[in-house]
């Protein structure tokens, strides 16, 4: 599945919790990291290992460990071992930190997918070897926060800032197949900022953004969603295709426009960003 947004919750937070399967998100984020305090570690991880136990979510839940340089990481998946959970999230990826959570994985029989959180200089320069040291990873998400204080940028609204890290996880998630996340917007009151910079890293070719605030899920949802013109043009191609391969012919036009591979994948994509795609659609390019 593709998440358009995914909503971070405080482990320590029980009230967010109970109220995590209404809060509009596609996914979510429970953290265990920046949000805990060093001295409510424990009592996070108990919360949250209860909170799973108890609750049962129609919402994919995965959890931001706390990173392998930690004395928690290794507290923290012994946590997961017996709560439904769709993966783990993994903070400060790097190669050696996602070799050993793709082993403790192994090791434990523990089928869980992995978000890959870059937001190191280093973590974005090998963020495609990353990507190769797992076949559990089904995203990259960009931590434009602590990324900017390693690289000593000022942190802005406008995000020029982190145009190369963005294009950096996008080039890297697209050559994998997998989901490329973008960085929460911070403030929370201004929904024409977080307009502008959602559609901006979706131009750029983001899939998802990560969101701070339920009141941010539903606009981050509708921008990140197949408009009803698209949709209906993307229909139109898968039915020039199939007629097109019914007469045998190489090629056909829309509008005046060439068809080729690329539009016709585009147009695929929007169909299963949409829900709209069907299995048969599978053959179209065979």
């Amino acid at each position: 599945m593709n998440y358009r947004s995914i909503l971070f919750i405080p482990g320590n937070n029980p009230g967010m919790l109970q109220n995590s399967d209404i809060l509009g998100a596609d996914a979510l984020f429970i953290d265990l990291e920046d949000a805990v305090a060093l001295s409510e570690k424990d009592t996070a991880r108990i919360l949250v290992k209860e909170y799973l136990n108890t609750f049962r979510t129609k919402t994919d839940i995965f959890i931001r460990i706390n990173p392998l340089d930690s004395p928690y990481f290794y507290d923290d998946l012994d946590s997961l071992k017996e709560v439904d959970v769709k993966g783990i999230l993994l903070p400060k990826a790097g190669v050696e930190s996602m070799v050993a959570l793709d082993k403790y994985l192994d090791e434990n029989n523990l089928d869980l997918e992995i978000i890959a959180l870059i937001e190191s200089a280093l973590g974005l320069e090998r963020a495609f070897e990353i990507l190769q040291k797992s076949d559990k990873i089904v995203g990259m998400f960009l931590g434009a926060e602590d990324l900017t204080l390693d690289l000593g940028s000022k942190r802005t609204k406008a995000s020029k800032e982190i145009d190369y890290a963005r294009a950096k996880i996008i080039a890297a998630a697209k050559a994998m197949e997998i989901q490329a996340i973008d960085t929460p917007f911070t403030d929370t009151d201004d929904m024409e900022g977080l307009r502008e910079d959602t559609l901006h890293a979706k131009d750029l070719g983001m899939t998802g953004k990560a969101i701070i605030s339920p009141r941010h899920a539903d606009l981050v949802n509708k921008l990140f969603s197949p408009s009803k013109e698209e949709i209906e043009y993307a229909y139109r191609v898968v039915e020039g295709v199939k007629d097109a391969n019914e007469k045998g012919l190489g090629a056909f036009s829309i509008e005046g426009k060439m068809i080729d591979k690329p539009i016709i994948l585009r147009a695929l994509n929007t169909l299963k960003l949409s829900g709209e795609y069907k299995e048969e659609y599978d053959e179209l390019l065979r």
